[in-house]
């Protein structure tokens, strides 16, 4: 997906049969029965198709050609009386049932490849949506940030859409077209090889134009896949910031930009579309004047052979008469036919792979690696005061820690110590944003981060969940260096509060049930209260049942995030990250939320990242950040005392200390 294909450039050939096989290995995996019996159909089809014009020239010859010619020597002999005219009725009722059967067959297998198509094409879609979406689950969160949700989104609509459509239609065309073509060579040159030939010859035009059609269009077709993913995106970013939009009357400037991107869309579908457009009606111009010509070639092969009795057909081989005539003008149609549809299969399947590059691309990036094998499992006190590992939860949190050298599972219990030494990290190994960072975070203690936006507050969070690994310097956690702890369990004894609230549809209830998925709604209840959520909450017209849709846009923000919190408090994890967690609630909501906030903070390791600096006063440690670096650290008091960057943040110095 990170891949972009420039409409100037050709699929990676490469990889383009990797790509095709790795598709049809999933029908092939899921559906071995249905993918077969397909094939076998569309095979079937096409020979169907090819029996039932050599049946017409068998009709002609056996039947048709011999009572024209006792016809016209009746009435040339003038003994019309004593000619036995009547038609050989039996020979042509089997004839013409045996057509009508392969015929018949024919149908059916259509039908047949047809439906059972249609059925694969929609598994494997569902297949791969399935595995898109859950290897997105464990990407790292670095992948989002490279990639805007539009673009991902164009992939699992538009790309995903496009490839089923290619799996139900085009590649069955393709094979049916393939298989159409092999027959058709091998009947004409079993029936006539110099028709053959001429056929061959006559159709070298029609494969050039062809080919050069489909290069052009191909070109064009992968141009606006792309543009089509550019489109989606720019509409998904416009529609989440439509406040922003309207608060700086960016709505023209918007019509420009999006009439950009659509005409640069219609541009590149109407080229597609044109070369697309005229291929079969030139492809049928061609096959016309291509069924003249052997037309004429052939009746000119009677005469000749009539000529000389019948020595021409005899010393080359081959067989000449007006049913063979008939049978290669049929099957010179049947030749250029299915090149115009190869041809026009041909786009749908470029747009097919283009979709594919993108899929693949984005199956085939690396999910977040995890070395860990340190677990938090629950636990209780054994009569030594150590942990002992218990299967119902007890509130309770050990870190389990095996050890390679055959040495016995050792259990520590879970307090809540960060520790950070010397500390680098960039997002990109060019440009460090973190340097030297060291602090102690001792079990209950608050430790708040404050300094200026892009000062490194909220990376120092990310880096202690490891949503970002570090360039050097290590962290530990209860003495437990983090590399060594996995990562789910490593978040499982992490609360975050952030800036920026995500809720989901579903019910409030549910929301908060996100933090602890078997909690009860009695649980549920206590952890809104004590984030002063329940107020509000129960006057609403369904409570705790009122379903939240669109992000929960149906309340406030400060509501949101007072239900973000709840989340967190039914959690109840013994290490919590406030990232600007009342930053969208009023002063007065906000004294009433402090009072939660602190009883949730008790006894646990808390980080708060705050801009309000009256919410940092009762910190333990309070730390300084600028550029990444920690200029300063201590209590309120003592940085007041030190009349550093503190003392001016605090004392109205700063567009950050005002409130």
């Amino acid at each position: 997906m990170s891949k972009q294909i420039n409409k100037k450039e050709k699929l990676p050939k490469g990889h383009t049969l990797k790509m095709i096989r790795r598709v049809f290995a999933i029908e092939i995996k899921h559906y071995p029965v249905r993918f077969t019996f397909a094939f076998l159909c569309i095979i079937i089809a096409a020979v169907c198709m090819v029996f039932a014009t050599v049946f017409t020239g068998q009709v002609i010859d056996s039947c048709i050609t011999p009572m024209v010619e006792k016809i016209t020597n009746a009435f040339s002999n003038g003994m019309v009386g004593s000619y036995d005219l009547t038609p050989e009725f039996e020979l042509l009722g089997i004839l013409v049932g045996i057509f009508v059967a392969v015929i018949a067959v024919g149908l059916t297998c259509d039908y047949f490849y047809q439906y059972e198509m249609a059925y694969v094409a929609q598994g494997t879609q569902k297949i791969i949506r399935d595995d898109l979406f859950n290897h997105m689950q464990d990407l790292p969160v670095s992948f989002f940030d490279r990639h805007t949700r539009g673009d991902i989104m164009s992939i699992y609509s538009n790309d995903v859409d496009t490839l089923r459509e290619a799996l139900s239609r085009s590649w069955p065309m393709v094979v049916n077209s393939a298989a159409t073509i092999l027959a058709v060579l091998v009947t004409m040159f079993l029936t006539n090889w110099i028709l053959a030939l001429c056929t061959i010859a006559l159709s070298i035009p029609t494969i050039f134009f062809v080919k050069a059609i489909a290069s052009r269009s191909g070109k064009h077709f992968l141009g606006q896949q792309q543009t089509l993913a550019e489109a989606d995106g720019y509409v998904e970013e416009l529609i989440n910031g439509q406040r922003v939009v309207k608060v700086f009357n960016y709505e023209e400037r918007n019509k420009k930009a999006f009439d950009k991107v659509n005409e640069k869309l219609r541009q590149e579908s109407t080229s597609a579309n044109r070369y697309a457009n005229i291929l079969m009606p030139v492809v049928n111009q061609f096959s016309y004047v291509q069924y003249i010509a052997i037309a004429l070639i052939g009746v000119a092969l009677i005469f000749a052979d009539q000529s000389v009795d019948g020595a021409l057909s005899a010393a080359v081989g081959i067989s000449l008469s007006t049913g063979v005539i008939v049978e290669f003008l049929l099957l010179s149609r049947s030749f250029t036919r299915p090149m115009g549809q190869l041809a026009q299969q041909t786009n749908s399947i470029v747009m097919a792979l283009a979709g594919l590059v993108r899929i693949l691309d984005l199956i085939d990036t690396p999910l977040e690696t995890d070395e860990g094998y340190v677990e938090l499992v629950n636990a209780k006190e054994g009569e030594d005061g150590n942990p002992v590992e218990v299967e119902e939860r007890t509130g309770k949190w050990a870190w389990k820690h095996p050890h390679t050298d055959g040495s016995p599972t050792t259990y520590t219990w879970l307090r809540g110590k960060i520790n950070f030494y010397d500390v680098d990290f960039g997002y990109t190994p060019e440009k460090i944003v973190l340097h030297n960072i060291t602090l102690y975070a001792e079990p209950g203690q608050k430790v708040a981060f404050v300094g200026p936006t892009g000062a490194g507050k909220t990376t120092i969070t990310n880096l202690i969940n490891r949503f970002y690994d570090i360039a050097d310097g290590k962290i530990r956690y209860d003495d437990i260096n983090i590399n060594k702890i996995k990562k789910a369990d490593l978040r499982r004894s992490l609360g975050m509060v952030l800036q920026e609230t995500e809720l989901f549809t579903g019910t409030i209830k549910e929301n908060i049930r996100f933090g602890k998925l078997d909690a009860t709604d009695e649980e549920v209840i206590a952890a809104a209260k004590l984030a002063n959520a329940d107020r509000f909450i129960t006057q609403l017209p369904q409570g705790y049942d009122t379903m939240l849709v669109k992000a929960g846009t149906n309340l406030s923000q400060g509501q949101r995030q007072l239900i973000a919190i709840a989340r967190c408090a039914i959690a109840d994890p013994p290490v919590m990250i406030l990232d600007e967690a009342t930053s969208s609630i009023d002063s007065r909501t906000e004294e009433m939320v402090q009072k939660g906030m602190d009883a949730i903070m008790q006894g646990r390791t808390v980080f708060v990242i705050a801009h309000r600096l009256s919410t940092v006063k009762n910190s333990d440690v309070i730390m300084v950040l600028e550029n990444g670096r920690i200029t300063e650290r201590g209590s309120h008091d003592e940085l007041l005392e030190k009349k550093g960057k503190y003392y001016q943040l605090y004392t109205g110095n700063s567009i950050q200390a005002k409130e």
